[in-house]
């Protein structure tokens, strides 16, 4: 049997994992990055949307390899064909860039290997490692062979299928409600705006979700969809009101398909029991920190990885990786995200019930608001001043 021994083991390198080894490792603490694809970054599962704001927040400046596209702004769109545009100007840092999401991985991952962190691909955990009743390591897969790998810490990173949590004791299980599945075409031949993202919102499109459109340039774009869960029965599937979509809209005439991709969202909010147990930690989609309301995680799963690495810095200074040393990292994952979280759930829940006429009259109301800076919060803000039942559950957090 082969062994490693590090300080933290990483399972996964998407962008939390990815984040939470160069946080590890810039901090000195010895650290190994599992990756259980050949290559960092793909296959793709993502619109590759993301605020400009987190790049600030993270500490990192984007590569212009990681940009594909900056966008100028973003559309709301009613089924009646209503739409609210919102340039640079009001929606600031909410405006964003699509991006490469393959290199943007990668340059995650090359960030942390520089600070030190040591990566294997095709190397997959198969369950944990535990001594007396503690977890000191994960039984691996490494390219074919058996490989164990002994830790103070896991780090769970392995996205939105995550078994690190269901094996170590922290329950990630989701209601039906709380799962969006989603498709996405990547789309030559497009003749859309290549400067705004769009969002068309209603029960007729997209039933408890919203269909999105995020241009890549040169007339390629991420056209997708994701509806939910409670929806996707009885033969309903999310394929099929984003082909009907597509088929109607005249800026796809002439579009082809170039990239398949699918998979499901986590649309809860946050995770009841906490992100960590003794020796481990939950990071970014394996957390379930993906935003219920916009199904973006990006994100937050590069400001949690980023936590990881400050609270195990502290927790290698005092030998102790106990769930109440992780605590640290919850408290921060709370404070950071769980009111937003809570409130684009309850949003989300909100929009499920909603009607097509209903949703038209919401998307007007927003296009003739006053609002200087667009976001979720200031978005409900107006909501509560004409629907205020739509808002009544969660207004203390608006």
């Amino acid at each position: 049997m082969n062994t490693l021994k590090c300080e933290v083991l990483v399972v996964g390198a998407g962008p939390a994992g990815g984040m939470a080894a160069k946080s590890c490792a810039e901090k000195g603490i010895d650290t190994i990055l599992i990756e259980k694809k050949p290559e960092i970054g793909a296959p793709l599962r993502c619109a590759e949307g993301v605020s400009k704001k987190m790049f600030k927040e993270i500490g990192v400046e984007p590569k212009p390899e990681w940009i594909r596209a900056d966008m100028k702004g973003a559309v709301i769109r009613s089924p009646d064909g209503t739409s609210f545009q919102l340039d640079e100007s009001k929606a600031g840092a909410e405006v964003g860039y699509v991006l490469e999401r393959h290199l943007f991985d990668k340059g995650i991952s090359k960030l942390a290997a520089e600070a030190g962190a040591k990566l294997y691909l095709r190397t997959w955990m198969t369950g944990p490692i535990k001594e007396d009743g503690k977890i000191v390591g994960a039984h691996c897969m490494s390219m074919g062979e058996p490989l164990d790998i002994y830790c103070d810490c896991i780090v769970g990173a392995d996205g939105i299928e995550s078994q690190v949590g269901r094996w170590c004791g922290i329950d990630t299980n989701l209601k039906l409600n709380d799962i969006e599945p989603c498709i996405q075409y990547r789309m030559a031949g497009c003749e859309c705006s290549m400067d705004f993202c769009e969002f068309i919102l209603g029960r007729s499109v997209a039933p408890g979700g919203y269909l999105w459109i995020f241009p890549k340039g040169d007339g390629v774009a991420n056209v997708g969809i994701g509806i939910a869960g409670t929806f996707a029965k009885d033969g309903v599937r999310p394929k099929q009101f984003l082909d009907k979509f597509i088929a109607e809209d005249p800026r796809f005439k002439h579009a082809q398909i170039l990239e398949i991709d699918a998979g499901f969202d986590s649309t809860c909010p946050g995770l009841e029991g906490g992100y960590s147990t003794d020796n481990v930690l939950l990071v970014g989609d394996s957390a379930r920190l993906i935003d219920p309301l916009t199904g973006g995680g990006i994100g937050h799963a590069c400001v949690s990885g980023m936590y990881a690495g400050e609270v195990l810095a502290e927790c290698k200074k005092k030998g102790d990786y106990s769930a109440a040393a992780l605590k640290a990292y919850d408290k921060k994952i709370r404070n950071r995200m769980e009111d937003g979280l809570y409130r684009d759930w309850m949003a989300k829940e909100k929009l499920c019930e909603l009607d097509d006429e209903t949703i038209n009259e919401l998307v007007k109301i927003m296009s003739t608001a006053d609002i200087e800076h667009v976001n979720v919060q200031n978005l409900l803000i107006v909501i509560k001043e004409k629907f205020p039942e739509l808002v009544k559950d969660f207004e203390d957090l608006i």
